[in-house]
């Protein structure tokens, strides 16, 4: 799909909730491409996929300009988001995926994801 066409939303059967987080990538357009590439439907690890569902992240969502990534992630209004990323980061693979994408982020190698994608403040919405 285009990014000029839009992008479909998903409409759930309960409730929802979203967060809003960004995190920068090396400045070089090869480990850019790569990393683009990792996170494909061809390419991805699919115990990280099946760990963030198992979390209770209904939706996650990673979109690119330069190097600035913004990921939006939809979850159940009961969701907690500490207690789902300290559980997340026990799963399969967790820890290998997070050390391989440090290769591409300008983050702490050994941080985990919640620390290093940082939480967006909304300042606009269109109040409806």
């Amino acid at each position: 799909m285009k990014k000029e066409e839009g992008y479909p939303q998903k409409i759930y059967s309960v409730p929802t909730k979203r967060y809003c987080q960004t995190l920068d990538l090396k400045e070089d357009p090869a480990l850019i491409q790569e990393y683009v590439k990792r996170h494909s439907e061809a390419c991805h690890w699919p115990e990280i996929k099946e760990g963030i569902q198992s979390v209770g992240i209904l939706e996650m969502e990673i979109y690119l300009l330069g190097t600035r990534l913004f990921m939006i992630v939809e979850t159940p209004l009961d969701f907690e988001w500490e207690t789902a990323f300290q559980k997340l980061a026990t799963l399969p693979r967790q820890a290998e995926w997070e050390e391989y994408m440090s290769i591409f982020q300008v983050a702490d190698p050994k941080a985990s994801s919640s620390e290093k994608w940082k939480q967006m403040d909304r300042i606009f919405h269109l109040y409806e």
